[in-house]
């Protein structure tokens, strides 16, 4: 998952001459990514755009989201482009403008924040532009559909894969600390009250020690290495870490390598990702937590192409706005923990490949661990 926000006016200046038009040439300019792609089409079919968040916090955005949703507009026909803004709220504004300006009819967004957010749905939906959260709900924005996972099972996961794993390890009394997400992150809030969950009853029963408890502002990874080095100085006892994804699991595992703790503290995690993954094969990471996102990608592409087209298609689920109160249309999967015993599920499932995953540092345990 989820998983940072970043001079203004050379950025803007940079993406007004750097972004396409929907459905025009793709191409790469300053620190926007961008793809865009059209085919015929039914005469009914509008433009769809997308704004990914960042490539920095997460690695899933670039390479998952962004090829699955490509994939699926392709297979459908429609016109799209698809930007990332780099976690930059200006650049936000300025894609989610052209993208209205260049006859986007449909506008899927990541949010930086749900303040930005709002700006952005609110302007489209003045523009008679269809709105779809994907992945972290716009508080307060109204968007006409979210797309994501359930993001408290998530948390939940975490929380019971940290205790297994401290439970493997006859943990007694132990002192955990939290890594949460970055605290302008709705779905970082819904992780935390998964795990908390799970682990509050805990501290309440003495079972644990509440350790330090820190959000991690952009889901910056540095900052977290950072956080997390101050944190063992303060309480070097901490004997387990509750870290809301790979990232600032692996800046927690890093620090712990220093004191040579990596693989004595179990970490957890979240997104799958190369670097969580083999983590986990090399005893670092106690677990993560898999979202499909190709499934993800493809409810949000089955939506957005829908409304392309005139349709108000019926969501499966709806989540309620804690700011408005207003329940939002919704489609919610389901994550799946990943430990050292199902790595290969991950591979299986076309995530990752054998070749990303099982390097030369890594391949006597992708054999261990039974990956083909």
């Amino acid at each position: 998952m989820r998983k940072g926000i970043l001079s203004l006016t050379a950025a803007a200046a940079t993406l007004a001459l750097g972004l396409t038009a929907c459905g025009g040439d793709s191409g790469q300019t300053g620190t926007t990514a961008t793809s865009s792609a059209s085919a015929t089409q039914p005469a009914k079919a509008g433009k769809i755009g997308v704004i990914l968040p960042d490539s920095k916090s997460s690695a899933r955005w670039e390479t998952a989201d962004r090829k699955y949703l490509e994939e699926a507009f392709k297979a459908a026909g429609v016109q799209y482009d698809i930007q990332n803004a780099q976690n930059d709220k200006t650049a936000f504004q300025t894609i989610a403008d052209q993208m209205i300006t260049n006859g986007a009819t449909v506008l899927m967004i990541v949010n930086l924040d749900s303040g930005s957010g709002k700006a952005v749905i609110e302007k489209a939906k003045s523009q008679g532009v269809a709105t779809i959260d994907y992945d972290r709900l716009t508080l307060g924005g109204g968007a006409a559909y979210y797309v994501s996972f359930d993001n408290t099972k998530v948390g939940t996961l975490q929380g019971e894969g940290l205790s297994k794993c401290l439970a493997d390890k006859k943990a007694d009394k132990p002192i955990v600390a939290y890594l949460n997400g970055s605290p302008t992150d709705n779905n970082a809030t819904l992780f935390k009250n998964g795990y908390d969950g799970v682990l509050k009853p805990k501290f309440d029963a003495g079972e644990y020690v509440k350790g330090p408890d820190q959000a991690v502002p952009d889901w910056d990874n540095t900052q977290a290495g950072t956080i997390f080095e101050q944190m063992l100085t303060q309480q070097p006892k901490i004997a387990g870490v509750l870290a809301a994804n790979d990232g600032l699991g692996n800046a927690a595992i890093t620090v712990l390598k220093k004191q040579n703790l990596n693989g004595k503290v179990p970490v957890t995690g979240q997104d799958a990702t190369v670097q969580g993954l083999q983590n986990i094969l090399a005893g670092d990471q106690c677990m993560t937590v898999y979202k499909a996102v190709k499934k993800e990608a493809d409810a949000g592409a089955k939506l957005a192409v829908a409304l392309a087209k005139g349709d108000k298609p019926a969501a499966s689920a709806s989540v309620k706005d804690p700011e408005t109160s207003q329940d939002v249309p919704s489609e919610l999967l389901e994550p799946q923990a990943i430990t050292f015993d199902n790595v290969k599920d991950v591979v299986a499932d076309g995530y990752v490949t054998k070749e990303e995953l099982c390097t030369a540092d890594f391949a006597k345990k992708c054999t261990e661990a039974g990956i083909q």
